[in-house]
């Protein structure tokens, strides 16, 4: 159960030797340097050196993968999105993805369906990885600052960098993504990757599974094409959209 049970240690102004430290990736330090100025400027500890995993080490339990929207679309079509998150799961309790920019600027995007985005954000979802979207970097800054306070100072965790585990292949990683799609699983998932080579091909085919794979009806491959197609909504906790 979470420590925090009110929202006093965020109103008080924390002392000078309360501050958290985050321990930054050095590569994401070397791009993300506004990033890295502000964290300082606000009075976190900042320790910059390489991580097997993640950019943000914020405790023992908890790392952190930034990424712009921008970003996150590039690694989704010619990078192994999946092998650094699920990788990063691997070696942390509480892995966890941030977002940051404007996300409707995907459906400009011509590199990339934006549904292949949709999926890929539901299949990080699906596997309980959580993902934090910051529409700026001061945003990042204050997620960051906070997440690392109430790791630190409230539930008494500190920073501690993990060694990278055994990775899982890209094929491996592939399957996995794609099974974690609706009524899906290995088998399914495999006979896709067969059909169409990639993952991405086959979330943009996703409404001619039917007559491509065996053993795929269309009653699978509409819940998936509904998950992948359906315009995202965000509901408040507690109330869930009418069936």
């Amino acid at each position: 159960m979470c420590g925090v049970e009110s929202l006093i240690p965020y109103i008080k102004k924390p002392k000078k030797d309360s501050q958290p430290t985050i321990i930054i990736d050095s590569r994401e330090a070397s791009s993300a340097k506004k990033i890295v100025k502000a964290l300082i400027e606000r009075g976190a500890n900042v320790k910059i050196q390489p991580l097997p995993k993640g950019d943000y080490v914020i405790s023992d339990l908890c790392a952190i993968e930034r990424k712009t929207v921008q970003d996150f679309a590039y690694t989704l079509t010619r990078r192994n999105l999946f092998d650094q998150v699920f990788g990063l799961k691997e070696t942390y309790k509480t892995p966890i993805v941030l977002l940051e920019g404007y996300l409707p600027i995907i459906y400009k995007f011509s590199s990339i369906n934006p549904s292949a985005i949709w999926g890929a954000l539901f299949a990080l979802a699906r596997q309980g990885i959580p993902l934090i979207h910051t529409t700026n970097q001061k945003e990042t800054v204050d997620f960051l600052y906070i997440s690392a306070r109430q790791e630190q100072i409230v539930e008494k965790r500190f920073p501690a960098v993990h060694p990278s585990k055994k990775i899982e292949t890209l094929a491996d990683s592939q399957i996995y993504f794609i099974a974690s799609l609706p009524k899906i699983g290995r088998e399914k998932a495999l006979a896709i990757l067969k059909s169409y080579q990639t993952p991405i091909n086959a979330l943009v085919n996703v409404d001619s599974w039917t007559k491509e794979v065996h053993g795929l009806g269309p009653i699978i491959s509409k819940k998936v094409s509904n998950v992948l197609n359906t315009p995202f909504k965000q509901y408040p906790a507690g109330i869930t959209p009418s069936k």
